[in-house]
């Protein structure tokens, strides 16, 4: 059959750029769709025509299956591809792209949903003799039906939804009576996420390790896998570190793995690119069991690609056109290692809350085995519309010990200036002597999560923020009209009160010396090309760095945070808050409140729940007392927008 002349790409983000770059190289025209919220997005930019869907909400537009219908028979685009999220594992859009004439760049309606359903994706592959973790897996249970259940699952148990995935409506319970506020817990998110609230138990497999197989099918009946991917590094149940091969199976046990793969990919006569998930006990890499199957192209895929050579999104191109597959099983061989890191706008030392906003400023990393697949621009504002991934960093090496430390080094290279990311997490992260040794399992960010996050900023910061200021400062020839504190005779001090996060330092700055709360700190910065080389004491780094407004936005060593000017009757005075108040850690939207206005709540008990990017937070009374509500269920918040206030209870006298 004849490939594709035009495709759609009914994504957005770096997957809709990373698919349109294949389809370039292709030579295939490129159809980009956007809301009004991505509409001067990188994506729109690169491909050859785009079509507006509707607002930013992606139920209005990146869901909305009838306008992305519209917009592939408008530009008259003979195939679509999904990416992933969204419409990539939607049966009803399968479907209606078929009905429609247009191909749909993925496996059939029937297969997405026997593997959407993870309950009939269980018992659809142990039909087929592959393992599956033991549970109570039936259709349309109760939660009263669950709790009856459990006793014969044991604790601990893992709560799992039968829909969708990314760790959403996941909990681990390992006491019985935890278990009634887990599954409404579990229940609601998953509503909330997927559309469907159906959940099943499964035994909690202890030190898991997560490893999944790629897998290339096309309609002519042939199957293949392109070896596996640990992805045991997981924060809540998402991954942000990935790499392939893993350091943990041996030859035999990969093979095994990975026929068990396409025996999967069998059941259900899969078409296309497809990732088959296994957990295996850390103290047992030789047994496996199935967890699901994804059926789309996985966030991770860049690390098969660099060890095999295979550039999957041509692979389901190629599949969709009715090409067979090219190659057999034997020709596969996974040559040197990858290993990924996902570039999230999240804040780590708040919980992984989600931040977003305008990037000021970005800057990629590049070298020998890096790649990079993102949408990042200057000036783009990242919404809280969509999924918090901005990029990917990919290191590539002859070894694994090789691949982890360009990737470090990348990231120390990685800015993205405007707000918080998880970059100096997962340069921390990386450096873990574990995961330098490949000894991983899903609960070591966890265990290790108070020594990841970033500290207290130190002296050399807050000079360098100082210098880049008064680097800022207009100076004209005019003596007199210099904001640089020139005045005749010797020099005047220029004093700077600067903060980063609630830590605050005075700097003052005398011709060429440098103090910081009245210690000297030899400091100077000088630019260099687009960025900026400082020396503080005995350091010296490239930085990346733009001043905005009051304060200016440092990155050094991957890590970006902003050191802002002070000014004092802006301070606040922390002993003014007699009546203390809830405020939103994130913005987001309220979807619930756990106690009714003017109640009486205890310090700790939940008050107010609001979501954001999928994500929940639950905000809690800090002291006893009364209520006063200042939120409802669905309100939009924004960040430190304040969500009730909490009156003490006055204790009465004996």
């Amino acid at each position: 059959m004849r490939m594709f002349s035009t495709v759609l790409v009914a994504n957005r983000g770096e997957i809709a750029c990373r698919v349109i770059r294949t389809l370039h190289e292709l030579g295939i025209r490129s159809i980009a769709v956007y809301s009004d919220a991505d509409a001067g997005a990188r994506h729109v930019a690169l491909a050859d025509e785009a079509v507006r869907l509707g607002p930013a909400p992606a139920a209005q537009s990146y869901l909305n299956i009838d306008a992305v219908i519209a917009a592939a028979r408008s530009t008259g685009a003979q195939a679509i591809h999904p990416g992933y999220g969204f419409l990539s594992e939607n049966t009803a859009f399968a479907a209606a792209c078929e009905q429609a004439g247009i191909v749909f760049v993925g496996p059939s309606a029937a297969a997405i949903r026997t593997m959407g359903d993870k309950i009939a994706a269980k018992h659809a592959v142990e039909a087929r003799g592959v393992p599956t973790v033991p549970g109570v897996a039936r259709a349309g249970m109760s939660d009263e039906e669950l709790r009856a259940a459990a006793p014969e699952v044991g604790y601990p148990l893992l709560i799992k939804p039968s829909a969708g995935g990314g760790g959403k409506g996941m909990h681990v319970v390992t006491d019985a009576a935890d278990l009634p506020v887990a599954l409404a817990a579990a229940r609601r998110e998953a509503g909330a996420s997927f559309g469907d609230d159906t959940l099943f138990l499964e035994r909690y497999v202890d030190t898991p390790r997560h490893i999944e197989v790629q897998v290339l099918a096309d309609a002519h009946g042939n199957v293949v896998h392109l070896g596996e991917r640990e992805c045991s590094l997981q924060r809540r149940h998402q991954k942000v570190i990935e790499e392939a091969p893993s350091p943990l199976l041996d030859d035999a046990t990969r093979a095994r793995i990975g026929q068990a793969a396409c025996e999967t990919a069998r059941s259900v006569d899969y078409r296309g690119a497809g990732t088959v998930e296994f957990i295996v006990a850390a103290d047992r890499p030789d047994e496996f069991f199935f967890m699901e199957m994804n059926t789309r192209l996985q966030v991770e895929h860049p690390v098969t690609e660099e060890v095999t050579g295979v550039d999957l999104v041509a692979a389901q191109l190629r599949i969709a056109a009715g090409e067979q597959l090219w190659f057999a099983q034997d020709d596969v061989r996974l040559t040197g290692h990858s290993i990924e890191a996902r570039v999230y706008a999240e804040d780590p030392a708040s919980g992984f809350l989600p931040t977003g906003g305008r990037v000021l400023r970005v800057a990629h990393p590049a070298g020998p085995g890096i790649r990079v697949d993102s949408a990042l621009a200057d000036g783009l504002e990242v919404s809280l519309d969509y999924d918090p991934m901005l990029a990917k960093v990919i290191a590539t090496g002859a070894t694994r010990d090789e691949a982890r430390r360009r990737l470090v080094a990348a990231l120390g290279e990685t800015a993205v200036l405007g707000f918080e990311t998880n970059v100096p997490f997962l340069r921390a992260l990386l450096e873990l002597p574990a995961v330098a040794a490949g000894d991983l399992d899903t609960g070591l960010i966890a265990r290790e999560l108070d020594g990841l996050v970033a500290a207290e900023d130190t002296a050399d910061v807050f000079a360098e923020a100082a210098l880049l200021l008064d680097a800022a400062v207009p100076r004209g020839a005019d003596p007199w009209r210099r904001a640089d504190a020139w005045r005749m005779g010797p020099p005047a001090p220029r004093r700077y009160r600067l903060a980063s996060g609630a830590h605050e330092r005075t700097v003052e700055l005398v011709g060429d010396g440098v103090t910081v709360d009245g210690a000297v700190v030899p400091a100077s910065v000088r630019p260099v090309g687009d960025r900026f080389a400082v020396r503080v004491g005995d350091r010296s780094v490239s930085t990346v760095a733009v001043v905005h407004g009051d304060g200016v936005w440092i990155a050094v060593d991957g890590r970006a945070r902003e050191v802002r000017r002070v000014r004092l009757d802006h301070r606040r005075d922390a002993d003014t808050s007699a009546v203390p108040e809830l405020v939103s850690p994130m913005p987001g939207v309220v979807v619930m409140t756990s106690v009714a206005d003017g109640a009486t709540v205890s310090a700790g008990d939940a008050v107010v729940v609001v979501e954001a990017m999928k994500m929940e937070h639950v905000v809690r009374a800090e002291v006893a007392g009364t209520v006063a509500l200042r939120v409802s269920t669905g309100d939009s918040v924004g960040r430190g927008q304040t969500l009730a206030v909490v009156t003490p209870a006055v204790e009465e006298d004996a």
